[in-house]
Formats: C-alpha cells, structure tokens, sequence
C-alpha cells in the first residue's frame, strides 16, 4: 500500500503518526526513538530541531514531514546546499510521492514547479521568501545541513526563510548542529510555534576511536586484516587522495576471485580519459577514488561498487561529509589540519563529526570504526623508538624527526578533544546585498501591506548577527539604496497616512509617509539563475553577426558570467607567463624587468575591454550587477580555437585530477548559450558551435545532461545499473559531428602553420608530412589559421553511407585555395570511439 493512500481522512494527527509508522515498519524501517519523537512532534504542529548523528534516520524523518504537509493539503519545501543533494532528493521523493507530488527548482530549470513538495538549494528559498515574504507560497520547511547557517559566505540563505516566513512550520535537520538553544527560542517567538529540540541521541552503530603510529599502508593492512574494511581513507586535497591510492597498489587490498568479480562488474565501462584508464587500474585492485574533480561517472561507478562491497578501499576527500552515501565500515584520517583557503589551521569539531559520523552504516554494520593516523614525523620517530627496543644507548642516540616547518602541530590529544567536543555553537552569517533588497523592494504590497524601509530594518536588525554586524549591515543597506535611487532603479512615493485612524473625513489628519517602488520589472527568476544573463543578452546586441568571429564572441560573452574553473585558469596562466618569460629572455630582457612585466601576463581573456566598458555602463543603470563579478576567460574558446578533443585538453594543461570540474564547467556553457541566446541570435556557426559543444560533454559523460534533460519528464529510478548506458552515437548528431571532423582536419592544418613536423607525424605517421610542407612553403611564406581559414566554407563533405570522403582546403595568402588535405572518416569507428576517427589520404594541391 502506499504511503499517500494511508493518510488519514479528515486529518488526525495521532492516525497521521500510526499510519506513517507502519507504512515505515512494512519497508522494514522500523523508527528509533528519536525518529518517533521527531515525527510526533512535526504532526503535532511543532517546529523541529533534529541534530543527530549520521545514520540516524534524519531523512525518514523528512519524508514524515512531507506526508504530514502533503495529507493535510499544505505545501512542502525541502532544501540543501548543493545541487546533487537536491537533485538525489528530488529521485528519492517521486519514488514515495509520485512524479505529480514532486518538483525541483534549480538555477538551471525548473520542473512541476507547482507540486506540493518542492526541493530547492537554500537560496532558492531565501530569494522566493525575499520576494514573498510571509505570503510566500510555502507552508512547511525541511531544511537539510543546517549547519551550513554558519557558513560564510552562504549562511545568509539558512537564516532568511527563518527571518521572513513566520507562518511555516520549519524542522531543520543536521548531525553537527551544537547548542541550538537561541536559534529555538527565536523561532518559537517568530512563529508562535513550540520548537522541539531533539539531540543527544546514541548512535545505532556505536563508534569506537584510536589514533596510530603506524604507516598509512600498514594500518590499512592491519584494518584489512581485522575485518574493518570498507575504509575510507580521507585527505584534504585530490592530489593527496590519488596518490595514497596508487601507492596502495602494492598492498594486497582483493583476492584473485575479488578481482574477477570486479571485472565482471564493471564489464564494457568506459574509461575514456587519461585519469579514467587510471582509475580502471586502480578499482581492478580493489581501491577507489572520490573527489569532487572527478567526472560524474567516475564517482558515481565509484559508489556503485562500494555499495556493491567490491571496493574495499576508497581515498578521497572530506567532501565525503556532505553526500556519498556508501556503506563504510572504517574513516581513516589522514591528518587533523586542513588549509581553508586562507591557512592551515586544525579541523573543527564540527568538521571533524561530519566525517567521523561516516563511519559505521545502519543495516551494513554493527559498529563503526575513526583511526586518526599520526603526522609523518610523529610516525618516524615511533618507529625509530620502536627499534631501539629497550636499550638505554640506543633510545640516547635516537634522533627525533623534527615537523616540517611551517608544520600546524596536532596529534593524539588533538584527536581525543575532537572526539569529546561537541560541535560549535553556529554563528550568524547575514549579508545584505543589492538583489536581497530588490527582492524586498519588489514585493506585492496589495497582499502583503508593510513597507520596504520597514521590512529591511526588521530583517537587518531581526537578523541573529551581534548589534554591531547589525549596524554595519544597515549601512551597507542604506548605501545599496542609494545606488538605487541615483540609477533610478527605485523611487520614493508621498503617500498619506490616517493619523487618527478614524472614518469620518472631516477627523481625519493626514502626514506624509515615504513609499519605496521599482521603476523596473524584475524578471521572474531574478536572483534564481545565472545573475548576469540579462547583461549578456544586452551585450549580444553589440556584436556583428556578420563577423568571422560572432559564434565564438558569443561564447566569450556567456563565459564572462560563468563561475571560474581555478585548475584551467591556473594553468592557462602558468603556460602564457612561461611562454612570456621565454620571449623575453630571447630578447634579451633583464631579470627584474622580465619579472615586473610578467605580472601582466595573465590567462587568455577575449573582448575583456569591450566586456569591461558594457559592463559599467550597464552597471549605471542596473546596479545589483555589483554584487557578482564579471569574469573574461576562455574555456570553451580555447578548447574550440586549439581544435581540442576534451582528452586532448586536460592533457594539454595537465588537468588529469580536475576534469570533472572541466565537464561541469563545459556543461554549464551549453546550457547557458542554449537558454540565454535568443533564437534570432543564433546563426548557423553559432547552432554549429552548441552542437559541437553539446555532443562533445555527452560522448565525455552523458550523465550530466542525461541527468538535466530528464528533468524535463521526471520518472522515479530503479535501481542504477554499475554500467551507464553509452552515450548516443557520435554520428547521429550531423551538425555536430560536422564540427568534430572539421576540428579533426584543422588540428593538422594549425599543425602545418607551425612547420610542426613530429606533432603531424604524431596523428599521421604514414603520411609524407615532410615533402607536403616543402612544397606549400616553397610556393607560400605562410598558411593562415584565423577565423577564415576555420570557416565551414572552406571544408567539404562527400557524405557516404559508411564513409565520408572530407578535403580541408588552405588558406592561403594569395587567395588561391589550391592546397588541403584529403581524408576519410570511418563512420562505423567514430561511433565506437566516441569521436570523429579520420585517416588522412593525401596533403598536396587540387590537382597534385
């Protein structure tokens, strides 16, 4: 039976808790204590403070929430900080509720954005509750991860719907949450509700701690040994994680039979990337690799075989606290201090109970087990002790390693604080901005009354932050409104007001009281998608559409507004400045000099003056651009210009461990030059570009846009197969695969351009590369590689059935066009490979 199909009719709130408690108890999740109390008191009515440990059963509380709200006809909201939770979520709710129950708004999309039960980010919700305030559509509150209020930089979106919704039932929910006592009185106040605080609870799979001496491989060894596997071995960078990993090559992780099961696992998988054929070799081991730079269906094969009890050994980062749901028996930490950003400083309790807390799964495991692993020195200087024995003069001679300098010290009584300390208490984190005041600024008044002076003060100095946060706030609000006004962006209004608040005209005294109002129409998902669209839409209009170079302006334009992916950036610049230094050494530059101008060498930034004037003055009249940053760069520019596979880029700047943060990056261009380019805007360069760029993120990981397209018609999921289905064939996309044969063919003429013989020789070893450069350079002093010579005019196609037959004609200075390359193109093998395979026939003139 159904879960929705128990509610009880008319609404009870001691059937709602029976009826939920034996549609639990016939999945065969009978409820813990605390679960009990939790659920009693959201049917109750009650607001909810749920902070218990990991594998408590927090989201069965949740889906109680939602079948509370959903069965007396109200409307849910679930939120949490990153789009996979939400998205995770939004699966595991249709499968309960059905697809017609269930929506999700995201800053990409929306889908049944109208349902009952919503799941969203966190500031989502905040601006829908800016904009609404308490008349905001939403009667009930789950919010997951609380502990992210404290958060600086995005604590503002938990603390806001708890400031602006005072109708809403809210349960918050979170293993690390502290003392919670001031945040729960303040919300009974603002919602005239009890809040219940359900803590303290007694894991269901106890933990139990020890702190080693050992090297790493050897208490791997030993965990191994003891039956303690699986073990998630957590490092606080990716670097670190693959390393550890290949070095537990030489342990014996699996048995001969382990590997073969594993192998008929992961059967045709396919490993398509220099990392990936890295990651193969590692899993055959046994050992796994998790962090957030991987592609998504490398982490995801990853946790599937972990599920799976395949891999006995997983390495990875500490973002294994916020997600990876896979059943681990032990968390083995490398190190207690972790760089922030800003230094190296030592886990916090709160962080360090996020990732304890995985240890143990309820139904896997009967117990958990947190091994803190000793710093290096403090290690070598064990063993060096453990070999002196007992001898007197041999302890005397034993010198002691020094930590490294620099070193942020901890050791065995920083791990047994952690494991005593209770999480810190969360701190405040408001912010004001220009958007959260336009929000405030915008909202209907005919419904909600009030005033948008009055409602910013009560939210500034309502605000759980100090007195003075609250004032410094304040004056940055005051200082954002004044921006408004001076752009004309918001006006005042005189409007009277009835002093005596009597009826009878001839009592009546009247003052003046000061209205605020948009002179502007917000768009409807101001603040919910990418906030610098509307700019680029007003910089499209500034381009020629007849150029040689629009399509790929446009891109520059999109890519401005996109959030940077550091690792490509880093590396863009790491090899300009060194191709700079290199130039300026042939010249003959000095030392000092070289170094002064090599501050200006920076990565590749296209129409960064046009971009930087538009933006200014686009900023004069809509000032809330100033809370995002523009930011010039070429990604998708460069990886297009260079006519890169995607293997070929990360390996050109060495980019291996973050590739899955390339393909995130790559995949939120397409989807932004297919949403935010109007279609009158689209030439037919520019349609070749999506397309390319489209196909080339799906043949790299279909997971990302299979996964945004099915939103579009959600279904529940079964269960996930190890092996994704492959991607659509390469060659059932013409226009793309076009583009792929034309990058294939332009590679060799950029090639050819440079006199690059062994690069030529490299992709065409049985071609006569050597006697067609003679020749081309014997009758032209160069061959143009510019927006012209990438042109589609100067490529045909003879389309077979099984073969294409392609010429790429050269640009070259006389005008001529009497030289190019002939080649095939094996459609049977491109489809196969995931990429355009071609075999190069001849290099020579038309006729030659």
């Amino acid at each position: 039976m159904s879960l929705m199909s128990r509610a009880p009719s008319p609404w009870n709130a001691d059937d709602a808790f029976d009826a939920f408690a034996e549609w639990s108890d016939s999945r065969g999740l009978a409820l813990y204590p605390a679960q009990e109390e939790a659920l009693i008191e959201i049917v109750s009515g009650a607001n909810l403070i749920l902070s218990t440990p990991t594998g408590t059963g927090k989201s069965l509380v949740a889906i109680g929430a939602h079948f509370a709200a959903l069965a007396q006809g109200k409307r849910s909201y679930y939120t949490a900080p990153i789009k996979a939770l939400v998205s995770e979520k939004f699966f595991a709710l249709v499968e309960i509720f059905g697809a017609e129950n269930v929506g999700m708004v995201t800053g990409d999309s929306s889908v049944n954005g109208d349902a009952p039960i919503i799941c969203c980010t966190a500031e989502i919700l905040a601006n829908l509750a800016l904009r609404g305030g308490e008349d905001t559509a939403v009667d009930q509150v789950v919010m997951d991860e609380f502990h992210f209020y404290a958060d600086p930089e995005r604590g503002w979106a938990w603390q806001v719907p708890l400031l602006t919704l005072p109708r809403v039932q809210f349960i918050l929910m979170s293993a690390t949450l502290g003392d919670v006592t001031r945040i729960a009185d303040d919300l009974s106040t603002r919602t005239g509700r009890e809040t219940a605080v359900v803590t303290g609870v007694e894991r269901p799979v106890p933990l139990s701690y020890s702190y080693v001496t050992t090297p790493v491989h050897e208490t791997v060894e030993d965990l191994l040994a003891t039956k303690q596997a699986p073990i998630y071995i957590v490092h606080f960078s990716q670097l670190a994680a693959l390393e550890r990993a290949q070095a537990l090559t030489s342990a014996k992780i699996i048995t001969r039979e382990q590997r073969d099961e594993i192998a008929e696992a992961i059967g045709a998988f396919r490993f398509t990337t220099v990392f990936g054929q890295t990651l193969s070799r590692l899993i055959r081991a046994g050992i796994g690799v998790h962090h957030a730079g991987m592609l998504p269906k490398y982490r995801r094969l990853v946790e599937q075989l972990a599920q799976q009890g395949l891999l006995r050994v997983i390495c990875g980062t500490d973002t294994l606290g916020v997600g990876i749901n896979v059943p681990i028996r032990t968390v083995l930490l490398t190190a207690l201090t972790k760089y922030d950003g800003t230094r190296m400083r030592q886990l916090s309790a709160r962080e360090f109970h996020q990732v304890a807390g995985r240890a143990g799964r309820a139904g896997y495991d009967t117990a958990g087990t947190v091994v803190a692993q000793a710093p290096e020195h403090e290690a070598e200087n064990a063993r060096l002790v453990a070999k002196a024995g007992d001898d007197p003069k041999k302890l005397k001679k034993v010198v002691r390693k020094k930590a490294p300098e620099g070193f942020v010290s901890w050791g065995e009584p920083s791990f047994t604080r952690l494991i005593n300390a209770e999480p810190e208490t969360l701190v405040s984190s408001m912010q004001v901005s220009h958007s959260m005041l336009l929000n405030v600024i915008g909202r209907d008044r005919s419904t909600s009354g009030g005033d948008a002076f009055t409602d910013m003060r009560d939210l500034i100095f309502g605000s759980h932050d100090p007195w003075k946060s609250q004032l410094a706030m304040a004056r940055k609000a005051l200082s954002i409104y004044r921006t408004l006004r001076a752009a004309g962006i918001v006006e005042q209004h005189v409007v009277p007001v009835s002093l005596s608040g009597q009826d009878d005209d001839d009592l009546v005294s009247w003052d003046d009281r000061i209205e605020i109002r948009l002179t502007v129409d917000l768009q409807p998902n101001f603040a919910l998608n990418q906030p610098l669209s509307p700019f680029a839409l007003a910089v499209f209009e500034l381009l020629d559409p007849e150029s040689p170079t629009y399509a790929l302006d446009v891109i520059s334009i999109l890519e401005a507004t996109l959030d940077d992916p550091r690792p490509v950036i880093s590396q863009q610049q790491f090899l300009a400045r060194g191709e700079a230094v290199a130039a300026m050494k042939a010249e003959g530059i000095e030392y000092d000099q070289r170094m002064e101008l090599l501050e200006e060498v920076t990565h590749p930034k296209p129409l960064k003056e046009l971009l930087d004037a538009a933006f200014e003055q686009y900023s004069a009249t809509q000032p809330w651009v100033a809370d995002f940053e523009l930011s010039p760069k070429s990604v998708v520019r460069d990886l297009y210009e260079r006519a890169m596979t995607f293997a070929d880029f990360v390996g050109y700047y060495k980019i291996a461990r973050s590739e899955g943060l390339v393909l995130r990056y790559l995949s939120d261009a397409y989807r932004a030059v297919r949403q935010t380019v109007p279609d009158e805007a689209k030439t037919e360069d520019l349609l070749d570009l999506i397309e390319w760029l489209g196909e080339l993120v799906r043949q790299v990981d279909s997971s990302l846009l299979d996964e945004w397209e099915s939103l579009i018609n959600p279904v529940a999921p079964g269960k996930k197969p190890v092996l994704p289905p492959p991607p659509p064939s390469v060659v059932g996309n013409p226009r793309a695969f076009r583009v792929l044969v034309r990058n294939e063919l332009f590679r060799r003429v950029q090639l050819a351009a440079l006199d690059d013989l062994e690069g030529l020789l490299a992709l065409d070893p049985d071609v006569d590369w050597e006697t067609a450069l003679d020749g081309y350079f014997g009758e032209y002093d160069h061959l143009g590689t510019g927006p012209d010579a990438r042109s589609s005019s100067m490529l045909t196609v003879d389309e077979g059935a099984f073969v294409w037959t392609v010429r790429q004609t050269f640009n070259d200075p006389a005008g001529d066009h009497d030289w190019g390359i002939s080649a095939t193109v094996d459609l049977a093998a491109s489809a196969e490979a995931g990429v355009a395979v071609i075999a190069v026939t001849s290099v020579g003139t038309v006729t030659g």
